[in-house]
């Protein structure tokens, strides 16, 4: 779905399908494809990603270089030092963090199920390859191991490599890395944990997650793992006015199934270039105040969160009245059968088209 273009002033040179080129130098990368022009024209050139969002609308942003690409048998996977946003992570052609507004995402998604928990102690992350969640749950001070679940290694290594941020998190005893499915890895654990993250791919077809989306799973592998007071997080696309109703609606349904409370709550994230959705479920209800969920934070979390405290979750778990209206009027439920996607095709898929 990323595309590199060259502007010379006068408009986009767009690529041939035949790799990308960064001064001169062709770089092969699925989902990024062009033919370097290092000088159109007399004009100085200046290099763009674009990711299609969906059929009539892209967006892009200016690059200054494009510092690795690869392909793992998983998905492909590439590092880009982008002007506006830092540093920034694509696979299979779908960003999926920056450097400069990664914190938004990640803190969402750890700290509100951390502290509604009462002493999590034991917490699974599914994915998490980046290596940015497990930072922000080490944070934690009641949190005394962390496994953390990814299918592809070398997507963690590259992550070790390249994001410096999240080196201290890795050297970390309390973490334990896990390369396998995380669906097996639950299946067969004899183990039970406080919080369980879904920090997975976007449900994308011929992706390798959409099937840790479905009711089936939540019910007979995730829900079963879980401690008594137990918690489930995950990430769930985008939660936008038009754009909610891709995943974040009916993950969300499919939840209700499954669990007795399940709060959906949102945030927009710059370099998404939309409102991005999480869901936090539990059979006990969540009940804390935004005051304190700011004590348990100061008593509970090392240093300081950059985005979230009490005010702001009650913000993000206060969606606007047309998507509450759409979430409580949902009716499908996610199953392998009848799987949604969000816009873009995997690595898989890819493979097949090509």
């Amino acid at each position: 779905m990323g595309d590199i273009s060259y502007s010379n002033g006068n408009g986009n040179v767009k690529g041939n399908g035949n790799g990308v080129g960064v001064n001169g130098n062709a770089v092969n990368g699925n989902g990024m494809n062009g033919k370097g022009h290092p000088v159109l024209n007399g004009y100085r050139k200046s290099c763009w990603y674009e990711e299609e969002i969906e059929e009539n609308l892209r967006w892009s942003f200016a690059l200054n270089s494009i510092l690795h690409t690869g392909s793992t048998p998983y998905q492909d996977i590439a590092l880009l030092d982008t002007k506006p946003f830092g540093k920034a992570l694509v696979i299979d052609g779908k960003l999926q963090s920056a450097e400069t507004d990664e914190f938004i995402y990640h803190e969402c998604l750890c700290h509100p199920a951390l502290l509604h928990h009462a002493n999590p102690t034991d917490i699974f992350i599914m994915g998490g390859g980046e290596g940015s969640t497990a930072r922000e749950l080490l944070r934690h001070k009641t949190v005394e191991k962390v496994v953390m679940c990814d299918i592809d290694e070398e997507v963690v290594d590259f992550c070790k490599s390249y994001l410096d941020v999240n080196k201290e998190a890795f050297c970390d005893a309390r973490l334990k890395l896990i390369i396998n499915d995380a669906r097996a890895e639950l299946e067969h654990t004899e183990n039970y944990y406080d919080v369980i993250i879904g920090d997975l791919a976007d449900p994308i077809e011929g992706g390798p997650c959409y099937k840790l989306y479905t009711k089936s799973f939540y019910e007979l592998i995730v829900k079963p793992r879980l401690t008594k007071d137990g918690i489930f997080v995950t990430q769930a696309g985008p939660a936008g006015i038009f754009s909610h109703t891709e995943v974040f609606s009916c993950i969300y349904n499919t939840l209700r199934q499954v669990f007795k409370y399940v709060v959906p709550y949102s945030a927009h994230i710059p370099s998404y270039a939309d409102t991005w959705g999480w869901i936090m479920a539990s059979d006990n209800p969540f009940v804390l105040s935004a005051d304190e969920l700011d004590l348990k934070t100061k008593l509970r979390i090392n240093g300081e969160n950059r985005y979230l405290d009490g005010k702001t979750f009650t913000s993000a778990s206060t969606l606007s009245k047309a998507i509450r209206k759409s979430m409580e009027n949902e009716t499908h439920v996610y199953t392998e059968g009848t799987a949604r996607f969000i816009y873009g095709h995997g690595h898989n898929s890819a493979q097949k088209h090509n």
